[in-house]
């Protein structure tokens, strides 16, 4: 399910980049895909919360560095295909994830031994990443729970 929020997330954040205010977004177009009403939800909490949290996600370009573009090395472009780290990308100009998160998942991806990566397995370890190192994600949030949280 975290897959889907964060492929909904790109959306969304696609969609305020183009001057779309957030109440004239076609959600529709997100229903038509499959994505239920709940995953919708999630993806707009998150978005809130990060507002709410005076984070500047919606921005013209992703947050500058002072570093160059990562380029990948040659045994690493063997393993991750060019969609996947396309998405990769994607992801770090809407500011959805750093640099830092870049070298990550590039490290988890080499040192799991994959011999091939394509998009939609990228699309989960970006997930189980964003889930990691954000609390919106994580056990006890009225965001998403987990699969061990409990309602009281």
């Amino acid at each position: 399910m975290q897959e889907k929020i964060v492929e909904i997330l790109v959306y969304l954040i696609g969609e305020l980049r183009n001057n779309i205010p957030i109440t004239d977004i076609d959600l529709t177009v997100l229903s038509k895909k499959g994505y239920s009403t709940t995953e919708i939800s999630t993806a707009f909490n998150w978005l809130y919360e990060k507002i709410s949290d005076g984070e500047n996600i919606i921005t013209d370009t992703a947050p500058t560095s002072p570093h160059s573009h990562r380029v990948l090395h040659d045994v690493e472009r063997a393993v991750i295909n060019a969609d996947a780290y396309g998405y990769v990308i994607q992801l770090r100009e809407l500011g959805l994830i750093s640099d830092m998160d870049i070298e990550v998942l590039i490290d988890r991806i080499m040192m799991s031994g994959y011999t091939t990566i394509d998009i939609n397995e990228i699309k989960t370890m970006v997930a189980q990443l964003m889930a990691e190192s954000d609390d919106s994600f994580n056990t006890g949030s009225r965001t998403m729970l987990g699969g061990k949280d409990a309602i009281n």
